[in-house]
């Protein structure tokens, strides 16, 4: 299989359907593609109804190009990582992995260009992120929900309004963003650096305001990234994470026990904001987003120190924190229902605690003049009680 063979099918594969966001290749299935979160088959001339092992080991190892790197992780880790281009098509982040000893391959979509704060409807919060001069932010949630995305709407922010040097280490680049006001220097793991601690330590040194970590995949990294935001820069970075509370838990596990103490003030003293994210079935089709963030303020910083307790988790003082830009799933989900982009059904089934939703939408509905119970024709027992008033009587 060729190079033009290769870019024939994922030509064929875009073109199948709209919206397309992953393309899966995968042992004993079609080429199939993902569009607004289902998987569908696609079809070619002349048709292909089950792929075999060779063909899917052929197509991944077209892709990877003889890299020894690549090849060497594959062989000895499972998997491995790398970037594709389409000439003048699309760009795809690609994973091909091991599988009962057969190779799949998925290759996710990236955007031709950066998308903006309100091109993605993304809340206030977003811009308040750009303006910050230090400290950590992290956009957090499962794999495929949009962090990459969101973060780089964030550094376009900064690159339309600040000329500071930014740089970002990715695995591998997804956005590739213009020199405007900032200076941007964009490095990929593998092809610039080896590991993101020692991208980060080398950045360091790069006379950078604003660095951009792929991934927090260890304690190093994150150990570095603190320094790096206690010395005056911004950094930004994702975690596979689903809420402020899992997040702050998962940095703070990633150390020792008699270390926690020390994370926790550094935390306390870095952490800007958290924003994490889950993609929702929109009404009339696609997929839309639905946020989390949690910014920093007293009652953060001391939950963050001392723990969460009764009265105090984060998701509570979130809650009550609105004004200030923060909002809880549920809180966003209830917007998203208010504003008629997702169902109830699909509010319901997303909420992290249901009887608050649940009562924000009868809220809702009850304003809008609509039914907020199933249960009709109800009318009080007239006769309860009178039959043993009379027998008494006798």
């Amino acid at each position: 299989m060729r190079r033009q063979q290769i870019d024939h099918i994922l030509t064929a594969m875009l073109e199948s359907h709209e919206n397309v966001s992953d393309l899966n290749v995968t042992v004993d299935k079609p080429f199939q593609v993902e569009t607004s979160g289902e998987l569908e088959p696609v079809p070619l001339n002349p048709p292909i109804h089950r792929l075999t092992p060779f063909q899917t080991e052929v197509f991944a190892l077209n892709l990877i190009n003889g890299d020894r790197r690549l090849t060497r992780n594959l062989l000895s880790e499972g998997s491995c990582d790398l970037s594709y281009q389409l000439a003048g098509k699309a760009r795809f982040r690609v994973n091909v992995f091991s599988q009962k000893g057969f190779y799949s391959t998925v290759m996710r979509q990236l955007a031709t260009r950066v998308p903006t704060v309100e091109e993605m409807k993304l809340p206030p919060a977003f811009k308040k992120m750009a303006l910050e001069r230090n400290g950590i932010i992290l956009v957090t949630g499962a794999t495929g929900s949009g962090k990459s995305t969101s973060l780089a709407a964030i550094l376009d922010e900064i690159n339309e309004s600040k000329s500071v040097h930014v740089v970002t280490l990715e695995d591998p680049v997804e956005f590739v963003h213009s020199q405007k006001t900032s200076t941007f220097n964009q490095r990929e793991l593998g092809l610039d650096f080896d590991t993101f601690s020692s991208g980060l330590r080398a950045a360091l040194r790069q006379a950078p305001k604003v660095i951009l970590v792929g991934e927090m995949r260890d304690r190093e990294t994150v150990e570095i990234a603190l320094s790096a935001a206690e010395t005056g820069h911004l950094v930004l970075s994702t975690l596979h994470t689903v809420d402020s509370g899992q997040t702050v838990n998962r940095i703070v596990g990633m150390f020792e026990q008699e270390e926690e103490k020390q994370i926790r003030i550094r935390l306390t003293d870095t952490m800007r904001w958290i924003a994490c994210q889950r993609l929702l079935p929109k009404e009339g089709g696609g997929r839309i987003a639905a946020f989390e963030i949690m910014g920093s303020n007293l009652r953060v910083k001391d939950s963050i120190l001392n723990g969460e307790s009764e009265g105090k988790t984060f998701y509570e003082i979130i809650e009550g924190s609105q004004a200030f830009g923060m909002m809880t799933f549920d809180q966003c989900i209830a917007d998203l229902f208010r504003q008629g982009l997702i169902s109830e059904d699909t509010a319901m089934s997303y909420a992290s605690r249901k009887a608050v939703v649940g009562r924000a939408i009868d809220s809702i509905k009850a304003s809008r003049g609509e039914k907020t119970t199933s249960i009709e024709d109800l009318s009080l027992d007239d006769s309860y009680g009178k039959e043993e008033d009379k027998r008494m009587q006798r």
